[in-house]
């Protein structure tokens, strides 16, 4: 069953015609480089590319190697925008104080302090990769990136689409389009790949499809030198594995989507962390985990849309996180950044991610939530109230906090629905995708409550096992027990809660979550 939500934007926004959509985005299409560098490319002294340097013009490869060369020394500050397709007829190596080239790659090698921007009527980089190699200070904005292979012909960049190497630092790659036309038996191999000590990158609005493999942090179990990625605001589609795969050092992948992926998607490994917020995952398998090795790598979660997600069986080389992933380890961010809730995170991206967009960023107050029709005395239930309905014990007194409110959760079995919690029917229900799984209920502001009434739906009284009822914002567990009712825990603001079965005698389904304040 396809999730179903509408918007509830709370922002604060650039432009004020642009409130209803929820997003602040610049005034115009961007013609030059926009924006500061978000994530890990923020750190370690941050990321400005070109910025303060000459602005120069390029349609061919060539011309952005001219670009480069001609500048006084390697250092020196320069922003390139490129306009047209860029390929293999127009890209030959060129020589000078500024650079390092080669033929048919667009060479950014042992260099610093480097802008290229799409403009225009946009940048294709046509079979043709883009090589960062020892260099630092780099950012790529605005550019597509299509179909870099490393057998066949023509061949480019190993069969990269960005791919960097050797004691890189500092480099973000925003609003961009990688993609290919099949995996390694036709010729391709990663769209985003960063090995051999390369660190503070981060990749942000860009849209990663139609590969075998979406991207490494590390070539080797032993290659764990690297680290410190973000990956926000990213739409991963149709993609083998690799979302990515990471080895060694710190991942940190907030407000993505990832959708039909195949085999595996986030492949924390070799001692890897990753941090993993507020994503949804939809139509895949086996999102989360350590796959193809027994060297593990930890991971935590929080706030993430696991929509028809398959999981694997545990085995040899095979530990997915799933059906109920859980924490565990805890990763300290040290940059400032906005959560969209992951019910807006489908649509924020589809207005947002890739080349072509004008740079268009979200500002991170996105709010979703279920819909609350029907109405508790719609017809659908004539009596609400009935005294059949399963209650094990009278309700606490006051206003059911629920109504109005948001829900989401860990995944839902088929035919039954996050919002089903809230809508005051007890003839509808939300059922975990396996034996246990996560149900929420979430407000836009700060919201006492010290008592839920989780009541089951009628033929399914008492399936749901041990539970335990979690403030989502701290992760403090208000209280533990065992079956469905009344449950009461000290006084708590909050804006989110969660009831987290951790056992059954049955597949639990969950009528109503109705909370209290007293």
């Amino acid at each position: 069953m396809r999730r179903s939500i509408t918007r509830r934007l709370v922002s604060t926004l650039a432009a004020a015609a642009l409130v209803s959509a929820g997003l602040a985005l610049p005034v115009s299409m961007a013609s030059a480089q926009t924006g500061t560098a978000t994530g890990y490319a923020s750190q370690n002294g941050g990321t400005t590319g070109g910025a303060g340097g000459q602005t120069v013009r390029a349609t061919t490869g060539t011309q952005i190697h001219q670009a480069l060369c001609s500048r006084p020394s390697t250092s020196t500050p320069i922003i390139i925008e490129v306009q047209g397709t860029i390929n293999h007829g127009n890209t030959s190596k060129v020589s000078g104080t500024g650079c390092d080239t080669a033929d048919d790659v667009i060479e950014l090698k042992r260099i610093s302090n480097v802008t290229i921007v799409g403009t225009g009527s946009g940048a294709v980089f046509d079979q043709l990769g883009i090589h960062i190699r020892e260099s630092s200070n780099i950012i790529i904005q605005n550019v597509t990136v299509r179909n870099v292979k490393k057998s066949g012909s023509p061949t480019s960049n190993g069969g990269d689409a960005i791919g960097m190497e050797s004691g890189v630092r500092n480099v973000w790659v925003d609003h961009t389009t990688l993609e290919a036309s099949g995996g390694e038996s036709e010729g391709y191999d990663g769209l985003f790949d960063l090995k051999n000590n390369s660190q503070y990158v981060t990749l942000s609005y860009s849209i990663l499809r139609n590969s075998d493999r979406g991207g490494l942090v590390g070539s080797s179990e032993s290659d764990r030198s690297n680290g410190y990625v973000t990956y926000h605001h990213n739409r991963y589609e149709n993609l083998d594995s690799r979302a990515p795969l990471l080895r060694g050092g710190i991942g940190h992948m907030y407000n993505n989507h990832y959708v039909d992926i195949h085999e595996s998607g986030i492949n924390s490994r070799a001692g890897a962390r990753a941090k993993v917020e507020n994503n949804h995952f939809e139509d895949s398998k086996d999102v989360l985990g350590t796959f193809y090795t027994n060297e593990r790598g930890t991971w935590e979660v929080s706030g993430n849309i696991f929509d028809n997600v398959t999981w694997s069986s545990q085995g040899d080389s095979n530990y997915p996180a799933g059906p109920n992933p859980q924490s565990t380890t805890s990763v300290s961010i040290p940059y400032s950044y906005e959560l969209d809730d992951a019910g807006c995170v489908v649509d924020v991206l589809g207005q947002t991610a890739g080349a072509g967009k004008g740079n268009r960023v979200s500002d991170g107050n996105c709010e979703a939530e279920e819909p609350t029709d029907p109405d508790p005395t719609d017809p659908t239930d004539p009596d609400p109230t009935d005294p059949t309905d399963p209650d094990p014990t009278d309700p606490p007194t006051g206003t059911n906090l629920s109504v109005g409110a948001g829900a989401d959760g860990s995944g839902k079995g088929g035919g039954t629905s996050y919002g089903s919690v809230i809508d005051g029917n007890m003839s509808t229900y939300w059922s975990p995708s396996g034996s246990t799984g996560r149900i929420s209920v979430k407000w836009g502001s700060d919201t006492t409550v010290s008592a839920i009434n989780i009541r089951e739906a009628a033929g399914a009284e008492g399936n749901i096992g041990s539970w335990r009822v979690v403030d989502n914002d701290t992760g403090e567990v208000l209280t533990t027990g065992s079956g469905a009712g009344v449950i009461t825990f000290d006084p708590t603001a909050l804006r989110k809660i969660n009831f987290e079965i951790t056992s059954s005698n049955g597949t639990p389904r969950v009528a109503e979550f109705e909370t209290y304040s007293g």
